[in-house]
């Protein structure tokens, strides 16, 4: 494959949105927007439901201020979905359907911007490519909030919700101390089988506010444990505050949170909710104590009046590493970190990894970074977290409130 490959680029978001999903974005267009090799930049609309309906945004009709707020806007603005394409070998109508598309617009350069099942997507639709001789490049730009995809230090997102997380902890920390009567308080936190998010909640120990007890779901859940684990802390303390992991289950597998079969999303996954108000149920029957069932649910990921700013830079030079590399003659990779911490100082570099090595694979808290007891993090995992969380947001505001990118959204032709 020759360097020198001119053409279009689509850029699409998948899966669940983050603070700084946009970030990312925002460095695959405004680089691709301003290199030569590319010669019109698109945004799928809903990920690759748009490339498959032909609802491609003109990136190149935007304006350069509202796209340069993308930095500071959460959610995904191009618009996600939760898309499952087949195996081509066994079902290849949306692949072909795809190959159309790109041809139709010139597209070679596809950038998809997700987590562990995007990466599936983008693999899956870079080997097609390769096998019918289509000449396109084909990379990954990582995001997720639950930090799990394989061979990257981190993932862009994580750190942004890991300090809404540490912050929301900190302030629940001191509402539950006001009165001379105790409490019991159960925060719910996202994380389906990877427990990075929950471990979180351990970052406000940094400032004096940490909680009592923090369950991963790397450890199989014990209730008579747990329960006994927070009646020994509230008759001694007074309070007990518990940071739970939505993921967390008992050791045949199964979820301890009661909405556990309400629902899958489009990937067969459960969609978890409800554990703090059950915890909370459980821990009133067994102890009387006064207790509160908090869960974060979707503000954990759309945080951005508290995102890392070392996140929203980390999140733009992923995308940008992504346009370079692959007008460079990259394909089938994904851009992500590797970072050093030696010494107390923190360094952050981009690597390449193969699609095929990252899709599908669940990178989790190594075990030796979760407590003898199981119900909370080492100074390890804090090492680890607490660079990523560095920086203020410094967002533009408008009337006090935050300025999001307004969007024109004009569809190709």
């Amino acid at each position: 494959m020759s360097n020198e490959l001119k053409g279009a680029l689509i850029i699409g978001q998948s899966g669940g949105p983050t603070s700084v999903i946009n970030a990312s974005a925002y460095g695959v267009i405004r680089t691709a927007l301003d290199n030569p090799a590319i010669t019109a930049v698109y945004g799928a609309a809903h990920g690759i439901k748009g490339v498959l309906n032909d609802k491609l945004y003109d990136m190149g009709q935007e304006d350069a201020r509202e796209l340069e707020l993308l930095l500071n806007t959460p959610s995904s603005e191009l618009g996600s979905c939760r898309y499952k394409i087949a195996d081509p070998d066994k079902d290849d109508t949306d692949y072909k359907r795809i190959l159309e598309i790109f041809q139709k617009y010139d597209v070679r350069y596809f950038f998809y911007n997700g987590g562990n099942d995007s990466m599936d997507t983008c693999n899956k639709i870079s080997k097609y490519m390769q096998k019918v001789g289509y000449e396109c490049r084909i990379m990954g730009v990582p995001k997720t909030i639950d930090n799990d995809l394989f061979g990257t230090d981190h993932c862009p997102g994580f750190a942004s919700a890991a300090k809404y997380i540490a912050t929301s902890c900190a302030e629940v920390y001191k509402d539950a101390r006001v009165y001379d009567t105790g409490m019991v308080t159960v925060i719910e936190i996202m994380g389906r089988h990877a427990g990075w998010l929950a471990g979180a909640a351990a970052l406000a120990g940094v400032v004096g506010c940490a909680p009592d007890l923090v369950y991963l779901p790397e450890v199989n859940f014990d209730m008579d444990k747990f329960l006994a684990d927070v009646d020994a802390i509230y008759k001694k303390n007074g309070n007990c505050i518990v940071a739970v992991s939505e993921g967390i289950h008992y050791a045949d597998g199964t979820f301890v949170s009661e909405a556990k079969t309400s629902a899958t999303d489009g990937f067969g996954h459960a969609q978890l909710g409800g554990l703090a108000a059950l915890l909370a149920n459980v821990v009133k029957e067994r102890t009387g104590a006064k207790v509160r069932g908090i869960e974060l649910s979707l503000l954990q990921r759309c945080g951005a009046h508290v995102a890392s700013r070392t996140d929203i830079d980390e999140s733009f030079l992923a995308g940008k590493t992504a346009v370079e590399a692959a007008v460079a003659g990259e394909t089938d990779k994904m851009v992500g970190f590797e970072c050093s911490r030696e010494g107390g100082k923190y360094t952050c570099k981009t690597k390449l990894f193969n699609l095929s090595e990252v899709a599908n694979f669940e990178k989790k808290v190594p075990l030796e970074w979760i407590n003898a007891e199981g119900n909370g993090v080492t100074q390890d995992y804090i090492d680890y977290a607490l660079p990523l969380i560095q920086g203020d947001a410094k967002a533009p505001t408008e009337n006090s409130l935050p300025r999001f990118a307004r969007l024109k959204k004009v569809f190709a032709k």
